[in-house]
């Protein structure tokens, strides 16, 4: 009896030691929230748990929320500036009220593709745009992964071929000024609204169509309730990877390092898997019995081109940076 009596006593003292133990440990780590709009099963998000959230290590605590289910879609900057949100994968539009120079990375066909886009985030043109985020926004971009290039997807069988054919077409965007001059300028009718609620609009028809990248039109089931998709590249679409500047200046600089290298895999990583399944999916939804062609192009540039030259939004643009982007 003595003998059971000491080896309780000795579990109750090596247990008051482990537990303390394992609290100071975890309160050792840094806990990063995130929060993202993309829901749960969406390839983003299980890369961004491969490639970011395992990358950091066990010296991180990486809380990721997706769904929009801890922030709205567009509400997170202002959570990271108060100090209730770490991180999140922003849209350049988000900005723009704050910063709005950084309109001009949200204007349609600034990019010709995939490689002008990342030819002209490497050569450091757009640095200055950058630190000016980071000194009005009080967020620091760690990278800006590409997610697609979005193309019109729309019910019924009107051929669309230029702008004018868009005339009275009820198209999705998401909320905010920037985003709907894009639709504005691509000749639609924009309407605002959160991404989450595009599926059942389009079953019900309270919108005609929508603009996304591929995978996610795959990934979010579009093809179930639309008909066709113009190839119109209107967008070489890429999110900014960001760290509100208060989580980032309370790092140490190897914390830091750790999570720019991470994020900067993350990047790397949905960069490849995008560019693989955009590959792919075109015939994927002509199986699915959606037609998918290409528009006339040219048509649509001038014309979107055209409406920006005339807009208040490219008052903003920061002097010399178009012709900086075009070069490159």
């Amino acid at each position: 009896m003595q003998a059971l009596l000491k080896l309780a006593a000795g579990c109750v003292a090596l247990t008051s030691v482990v537990l303390p133990l394992k609290a100071a440990l975890a309160a050792d780590k840094v806990e990063i929230v995130y929060s993202d709009t993309v829901p749960e099963n969406d390839d983003r998000t299980k890369i961004l748990r491969e490639s970011f959230g395992k990358c950091l290590g066990d010296e991180f605590n990486f809380k990721d929320y997706h769904g929009a289910t801890l922030f709205k879609q567009g509400t997170e900057l202002t959570a990271m500036q108060r100090g209730n949100l770490d991180m999140a994968n922003l849209a350049i539009y988000d900005f723009y009220n704050q910063v709005p120079s950084t309109g001009i990375l949200g204007a349609a066909y600034l990019y010709r593709d995939y490689d002008h886009m990342r030819k002209v985030w490497a050569s450091g043109a757009l640095d200055d745009l950058m630190k000016e985020i980071e000194e009005k926004a009080k967020v620091k971009v760690l990278s800006n992964p590409y997610i697609g290039t979005r193309h019109l997807n729309l019910k019924g069988d009107k051929k669309i071929m230029t702008p004018a054919d868009l005339a009275g077409v009820k198209l999705r965007m998401p909320g905010g000024e920037g985003w709907q001059f894009v639709g504005e300028a691509l000749g639609a009718n924009p309407t605002p609204m959160a991404f989450t609620e595009v599926y059942t609009a389009l079953q019900t028809g309270a919108i005609d169509g929508q603009d996304n990248p591929l995978p996610t039109d795959k990934d979010m089931k579009f093809y179930e309730v639309t008909d066709q998709i113009i190839l119109t590249g209107h967008l070489i679409a890429n999110n900014q990877h960001s760290i509100s500047l208060s989580k980032w200046n309370s790092l140490t600089p190897a914390q830091q390092a750790k999570v720019q290298e991470c994020s900067i895999n993350f990047q790397k990583a949905l960069d490849a898997v995008t560019r693989k399944r955009e590959g792919e999916l075109v015939d994927f939804f002509k199986e699915q019995g959606l037609e998918v062609y290409t528009p006339d192009i040219d048509a649509f540039r001038n014309h979107v081109l055209a409406a920006y030259a005339d807009s208040r939004f490219s008052e903003d643009w920061p002097a010399g940076l178009i012709d900086k982007i075009n070069a490159e």
